[in-house]
């Protein structure tokens, strides 16, 4: 059997020489063609390495049957963009770090990679080398106790402030150069400290100088990660000698710069000693690892500089071959790994104030891949109708209030739009006016207004008046900058205003043409009749949605003041009567399907809301169901609001692709009557 991996590669810079050097030592590649924006350049290149090599325009390398990995070696701002070309060309990918600018462009090549089932590693190479799996192992194995802290560090000075390096435009700058280096490997470290594949810092403070081209020159960062516990329990004796004890906090100090030269090293502290590396990107010829443990001789790992151990870029090269014939991720370098990274890197740059021009919050940031937005071919979604409504309505509400940034936002929007999802829920009132200002870049950038059901939501108490529905109306539309609301709706109900002074002055916006149709969120069932009696006796339009909280798991209290719940059987009993279209919020009971333990009483919100034999009985349920269809619990708690006989359309708020992606498997859940009442502990 021929396992042979032909590889192209893109991009016929520096370091892609350095990988083509390096090739030959892996055990199964061979270089056959070079990519280039340039052909002339490609050429050049292939003319130096010698060889029948095949070049061409990355569109030409790409089409070629004979490629089966490609190499990206371009500047920062064209990995996302080459990836997705090469995923949909059927071609692997190992990609130059970063993967992409920013975690909102890494989480769309992220779910490509997925879902086409092509194997994409970022090409991190010091992760693939011995040196790093030796250091690893000892701080699993506990070897200097228990990890307090790394420091770590790639840093050089370039006597040029032109070029890439210096150019915002082209994501310069030493963050997203290197400093990805000293950041991956204090994730993996602060994981193998805690027995995981990587930690997350849950604190990150950074100081730093943006120079005058407007990149970073040089940064320190100070990163926080969970408490750990050195090998054994607490008490034990653990291989090293030292007593096993639960650390506060892991703390990691991580620098990098392009202008100012640092040592590149990276030093492990513990309870029992230290770990050094002096080259722990593998990049020079001294690369050793010394240990150093209390009343021990210090003990001195070297690699030699032409072994085939010490070859990283064919070490990465076989690492992918092994990841696409096993069918997932490198166990040295995955996905998720590069997610966490990204997500790192955006948080380091906003510390010191960093962000491109072509990222910015009001900036016109295409699709990652630059193709036009549509929606594909067979989507998932299911589609119901509101009265008074021209536009098909998704099952599932998008909702606006968990984006940080614009490029994280149209990453998460555009992947709902292509799966069919044109429904988005956003309020006066979440983030100050932040998220709807991002909502409505998003929608002016891609320039599909018509395609999309916006529900728009004001008068949220102590604001519950008349008055400021239109106040907060006209301030919603000018942030979105569009004119009309497909659907508007009271945050609150304000019992001490009469209802009909609300029912006309929604009235007054509907002749205008500000509002299409309207309701209410967190509407008790008799206001909501009150409205309608009020709108019929008076000729006027009543009430067209409601959006309450309703799920599988009966609610005993509601998360914030002012709430109101249907999951009660006098509620379900008015739905089933009034048929009117019910956008119901938190519809997998916050969480409860996914992580409730009846002996976990850790978070107090879900203990008051949901906490009962009967639900937990319902999630039993759940489970058991989802097991037989091959989905969680969750899927299964979304198709049970999804199948009621009144219409629904769930709100949820993702926070990220895979989140999405976690919601929409409920949409391939079609329950029927029986599965329904059993579910919900009537049979």
């Amino acid at each position: 059997m021929d396992n042979t991996c032909n590889w192209a590669v893109l991009g016929p810079g520096a370091i892609a020489r350095r990988f083509i050097s390096q090739l030959p030592a892996s055990r199964n590649g061979r270089l056959i063609a070079v990519g280039s924006s340039d052909p002339a350049r490609a050429k050049a290149l292939a003319d130096e390495v010698g060889g029948d090599l095949r070049t061409g325009t990355y569109a030409e390398i790409l089409a070629d049957p004979a490629v089966d990995a490609v190499y990206i070696s371009t500047v920062h701002t064209t990995h996302a963009r080459l990836t997705l070309e090469a995923i949909r060309a059927g071609k692997h990918v190992l990609v130059e770090k970063p993967l992409a600018p920013n975690f909102g462009s890494v989480m769309a090549v992220v779910d490509a990679a997925r879902e086409s089932g092509v194997t994409v590693v970022e090409a991190y190479m010091y992760r693939f080398h011995r040196q790093t799996r030796l250091l690893l192992r000892l701080v699993a194995e506990g070897a200097i106790g228990k990890v307090s802290h790394i420091d770590a560090s790639f840093s050089f000075a370039t006597s040029s402030t032109t070029g890439r390096l210096f150019d915002p435009a082209l994501a310069g700058g030493g963050i997203l150069d290197v400093g990805g280096y000293p950041v991956s490997i204090a994730r993996a470290v602060a994981g193998a400290a805690t027995g995981r594949a990587f930690a997350e810092p849950t604190e990150l403070t950074a100081t730093g100088t943006i120079g005058s081209t407007g990149v970073d020159e040089w940064s320190v960062a100070q990163l926080t990660f969970p408490a750990a516990r050195a090998n054994g329990a607490a008490g034990e004796v653990g291989a090293s000698g030292a007593t096993g004890e639960v650390a506060a906090v892991i703390t990691a100090t991580v620098r990098t710069g392009v202008r100012l030269a640092d040592p590149e090293s990276v030093t492990v502290y513990g309870s029992a000693g230290t770990i050094t590396l002096d080259d722990p990107w593998t990049i020079r010829t001294n690369t050793a690892l010394t240990l150093r443990v209390i009343g021990q001789d210090p003990q001195v790992f070297s690699f030699a500089a032409d072994s085939a151990d010490h070859k990283p870029y064919a070490l990465e090269a076989d690492a992918l071959a092994r990841a696409v014939a096993a069918g997932g991720d490198p166990d040295e370098m995955s996905l998720e790994d590069s997610l966490g990274t990204a997500k790192v890197l955006d948080r380091w740059r906003a510390a010191i104030g960093l962000r491109y021009p072509f990222e910015t919050n009001t900036s016109d940031i295409p699709t990652v891949s630059g193709l036009p937005l549509q929606a594909k071919a067979g989507a998932p979604m299911r589609y119901g109708t509101i009265d008074g409504l021209a536009k098909p309505v998704s099952r599932l509400v998008m909702g606006c209030d968990n984006q940080p940034d614009l490029a994280h936002a149209s990453a998460v929007f555009d992947h709902f739009f292509t799966a069919g999802g044109n429904t988005f829920d956003t309020a006066w009132l979440y983030g100050k006016g932040f998220y709807e200002k991002l909502f409505g870049q998003w929608v002016k950038n891609r320039g599909i207004r018509d395609e999309l059901v916006v529900i728009v939501k004001g008068a949220h108490t102590p604001h519950c008046d008349p008055e400021s529905i239109t106040r907060q109306l006209l301030e919603s539309l000018e942030r979105q900058q569009h004119g009309t609301a497909d659907i508007y709706m009271l945050h609150r109900d304000n019992t001490d205003v009469p209802v009909g002074e609300f029912v006309d002055v929604l009235n007054d916006h509907v002749d205008a043409g500000r509002i299409t149709v309207f309701g209410g969120s967190n509407w008790s069932p008799e206001r909501v009749d009150e409205a309608d009696a009020y709108a019929a006796a008076n000729g006027k339009r009543g009430f067209s949605v409601l959006s309450n909280h309703f799920g599988l798991a009966e609610a005993y209290d509601v998360p914030w003041a002012g709430c109101k719940h249907m999951t009660d059987p006098a509620s379900k009993a008015w739905l089933e009567r009034k048929q009117i279209p019910l956008l119901p919020w938190s519809s997998q009971a916050r969480g409860f399907f996914a992580r409730a333990d009846a002996a976990d009483h850790s978070d107090a919100e879900l203990v008051r809301c949901y906490y009962s034999d009967a639900n937990f009985e319902r999630k039993r349920r759940a489970e058991q169901l989802g097991a037989e269809l091959g989905v969680p619990a969750t899927a299964v708690a979304l198709a049970f609001v999804l199948a009621q006989s009144f219409p629904t359309f769930p709100l949820f708020g993702p926070r990220t692709i895979a989140e999405t992606g976690s919601s929409m498997a409920g949409l391939s859940v079609v329950l029927d009557a029986a599965q329904v009442a059993w579910l919900d502990l009537q049979d």
